[in-house]
């Protein structure tokens, strides 16, 4: 075996996430759920950061706790940062830039990608948790145009209610209602959507019913947090050197 250079507590998992402090229950498909991931990642829970307190106030009160989860992570062994809110696109550059390692705050980040994709007349149209309290702010911090349209699950009867209020028990298949609620009014008022980006890690379980519902293509944290991955970790591919049929050698 050829020499190699350590320096990390943990190998393998590169992938840190920062956690908001919560109680209500984490199915397959959600951020929290470490099977959500076809590999490893690391977690850090982030002390007071609730919700509603992300959602609805200032996640910048936070910073620090954010800051000091997200090095923790680093020493243990990941390469880049993540988090499990999109809300949290407010401290996108303050996270980046006190960690020193390439963080992806936001599934909103993907907007613009999205957009670069889509054909000409198309755009993207972003679901999230809480219409009323996502600002042009934290659309700006995550280099979202201001025009883009921007529908929301408040309306429902169960999604925005008991994950903002973390709520012990949740009735998931009223919660994919409400999903379905919403990707129907994203059809109907806009005809131009080309794609769905959720801003809300907690709306992945649903992705595949709003894609079936619509037509149009999800974007999520997982579809962001595969790409993120990838480039921390890059597949080994064969080298290609060596004819694969038997008998056969190059060189």
């Amino acid at each position: 075996m050829s020499r190699q250079t350590g320096g990390k507590t943990v190998y393998g998992a590169s992938v840190g996430i920062l956690m908001l402090e919560t109680q209500f229950p984490r199915i397959p498909g959600d951020m929290g759920n470490a099977m959500t991931w076809p590999f490893p990642v690391q977690y850090r829970v982030v002390r007071g950061a609730s919700p509603d307190r992300i959602v609805r106030g200032d996640p910048h009160t936070l910073l620090d706790g954010f800051v000091e989860a997200g090095r923790d992570l680093i020493a243990m062994g990941c390469d880049g940062i993540t988090t499990n809110c999109g809300f949290l696109s407010l401290v996108q550059s303050e996270l980046h830039a006190a960690l020193g390692v390439p963080v992806a705050t936001s599934s909103l980040m993907q907007v613009p990608m999205v957009q670069a994709m889509l054909p000409p007349g198309r755009k993207p149209v972003i679901l999230t948790i809480s219409k009323a309290t996502l600002t042009p702010d934290h659309l700006s911090a995550a280099g979202v145009p201001p025009s883009t349209p921007v529908y929301g699950t408040d309306t429902g009867c169960a999604f925005t209610r008991d994950i903002l209020g973390d709520a012990a028990e949740i009735d998931f298949e009223a919660c994919r209602q409400d999903m379905l609620d919403a990707a129907d009014a994203i059809v109907a008022g806009e005809p131009d959507a080309g794609a769905i980006v959720l801003e809300c890690t907690n709306m992945v379980p649903y992705a595949a019913d709003i894609r079936h519902r619509t037509g149009l293509p999800v974007f999520s944290i997982y579809t962001m947090i595969q790409w993120f991955q990838a480039s921390l970790l890059p597949r080994r591919f064969p080298s290609g050197i060596d004819d694969p049929r038997p008998g056969h050698q190059t060189g």
